[in-house]
């Protein structure tokens, strides 16, 4: 079908169901079920390979599934291109090195989708850029290129960019794994502001003081399967699965 079917309100904001994926022979993703409703923030973790990137890349079908069903804000995504295109436009995404485009300034990487995607005039798409760039506390770089910029400030402007948008679900893809230690927290502040709007928020990291902090529920994944999941406290504290165990006591110093 070619139009977007609009669910209730009530239903999740994003849904996995029995989602596979496949990369030749190799068994990507096993039957992944996730329900994430709105405003809930959840942080994916898990050893490199586990499927955790690749999950949330088929959300807005960077990755496509072989199996299963994802439907987001209402719209289920299929091989339909309209049906993709309107997921993409609700669902904001940074990637762990930034994707900026380095001929443009910063101000015009944050413009280009408002005027070209959702057809915004050129002076609200740039009020709109500013406002955001205040958010997340860098707005006189507006005119500087990323070349110029730091890590940590190149990827705070790929956040402003994502938000540019309005999306209603923000996609984080190791946001912090390729920048300088000085510079992870002024990117997690920046999230953990965004989480505290109410932002419907899913995020790939190794960061566990932000899933503490920030986090409804974190997800352990481990060769493609969801192994363990809970609230924080007892996901940290109180883990179930031996796999889990073994991961945290890596992990957690």
């Amino acid at each position: 079908m070619s139009e977007a079917i609009k669910q209730p309100s009530a239903e999740p904001m994003i849904l996995l169901q029995g989602v596979n994926k496949w990369y030749g022979q190799f068994h990507v993703l096993k039957d992944i079920n996730l329900s994430v409703q709105p405003g809930e923030r959840i942080v994916l973790c898990g050893p490199s390979g586990s499927g955790k990137s690749t999950t949330i890349r088929c959300i807005n079908r960077l990755e496509e599934h072989q199996q299963g069903r994802i439907v987001v804000d209402g719209t289920e995504l299929t091989h339909d291109l309209k049906q993709i295109e309107a997921v993409r436009r609700e669902v904001g995404m940074v990637f762990q090195h930034f994707n900026l485009f380095p001929h443009l300034t910063v101000l015009q990487n944050c413009t280009l989708a408002p005027m070209w995607v959702r057809k915004m005039p050129k002076r609200q798409a740039e009020e709109i850029a500013m406002h955001f760039l205040e958010r997340v506390r860098i707005p006189e770089q507006a005119n500087k290129f990323p070349g110029q910029l730091s890590g940590g400030q190149q990827q705070r402007v790929a956040i402003a960019r994502a938000l540019c948008m309005k999306p209603k679900i923000m996609l984080f893809d190791e946001p912090t794994s390729a920048l300088d230690p000085e510079m992870v927290k002024e990117v997690l502040d920046t999230m953990v502001s965004l989480a505290e709007d109410g932002m419907t928020m899913l995020c790939v990291t190794h960061e566990m003081g932000f899933a503490r902090t920030v986090a409804n529920r974190v997800i352990f994944m481990d060769k493609g399967e969801i192994v363990e999941q809970g609230e924080p406290n007892s996901f940290f504290t109180n883990p179930q699965n031996e796999r889990t165990k073994l991961f945290l006591s890596q992990i957690l110093h």
